[in-house]
């Protein structure tokens, strides 16, 4: 917390492209009543960040997050005890909403910047009972799992000639509770779907069987997918608050992953006729299975 009411959070929570410098951001200036630009988020910095478990998991905004608003509560309930000596009031009347500290029922109130000045300059402060300044800290290990859910369904044409999937329409609905920031949220959903359908057509580690030997260890030989493989996705979303962590989020970055390969996987198997197949659904190996159908 800085004497002019901006905000800088260290979260051992890293980002590698979720946007965390945006929804964390969101987070605290949606809960202090600042402006978005007034609050900076820095990541990554061992020097700095007491300890971090990464991002892995989904885990981002439902234990990253959550670790900062248990963070900005401890600034908020501090800030209600400066509040209460500058105002005259006592502490159980005060009150934090849209940025002020405000003696309930009055129209007497502190703005938050004003607070943060009196932490660090105190010239009028409690010293008897608060130590100044308004940093703080916080720890969350979650208690329990957020349970994200999800329907996906893909439609796709297979050319029996040549083995060939072309995916005609793909819709995706997934419920991640509590929407911070829609538009990331939707990037990650693409992202996720892209891999997923990689993964499905045509991603797939080969070894020589005679010396395990890795004929796929360059971009020349490993087959990722291409931007004119995908479809245009359209995608949804549903909010039901997780109960057990105070954003009411869930995690979204694996969704798209993980559902992908089940839904494409079982509309290339319906359109063969068959039970099963194992990815990646490369031209060759549909082709196969369709002989191999076709010879039974």
């Amino acid at each position: 917390m800085h004497p002019t009411g901006k905000v800088t959070v260290f979260t051992g929570s890293h980002s590698h492209g979720q946007g965390h410098e945006t929804t964390f951001a969101q987070v605290v200036a949606s809960r202090f009543g600042i402006p978005f630009e007034d609050v900076d988020i820095v990541h990554g910095d061992t020097s700095k960040i007491l300890f971090g478990m990464g991002t892995y998991g989904s885990r981002s905004i439902a234990v990253g997050g959550t670790a900062i608003v248990k963070a900005m509560d401890k600034v908020v309930n501090k800030g209600k005890k400066i509040a209460a000596h500058l105002l005259e009031a006592a502490e159980s009347d005060i009150e934090f909403k849209e940025g002020f500290f405000q003696v309930a029922g009055t129209d007497k109130k502190k703005a938050f910047a004003e607070i943060a000045l009196t932490a660090y300059v105190p010239h009028n402060y409690p010293h008897d009972k608060l130590e100044p300044g308004l940093n703080e800290n916080a720890f969350y290990d979650p208690t329990n799992f957020t349970f994200p859910a999800g329907s996906y369904i893909c439609e796709v044409e297979v050319d029996p000639e040549t083995g060939q999937v072309k995916i005609e329409k793909w819709v995706a609905v997934d419920d991640f509770g509590k929407i911070i920031n829609p538009m990331i949220v939707e990037g990650q959903v693409h992202g996720g779907l892209a891999q997923g359908i990689g993964q499905a057509l045509t991603e797939g580690c080969k070894y020589d069987k005679a010396t395990g030997q890795l004929l796929t260890g360059t971009m020349l030989d490993y087959s990722l997918p291409r931007a004119d493989e995908m479809p245009s996705f359209v995608v949804g979303t549903k909010e039901t608050p997780c109960t057990h962590n105070p954003l009411g989020v869930k995690g979204c970055g694996e969704a798209g992953a993980i559902g992908a390969p089940a839904a494409l996987m079982n509309a290339i198997t319906d359109a063969l006729g068959i039970k099963d197949m194992p990815m990646p659904a490369s031209p060759q190996n549909v082709w196969s299975a369709l002989k191999t159908k076709k010879a039974a």
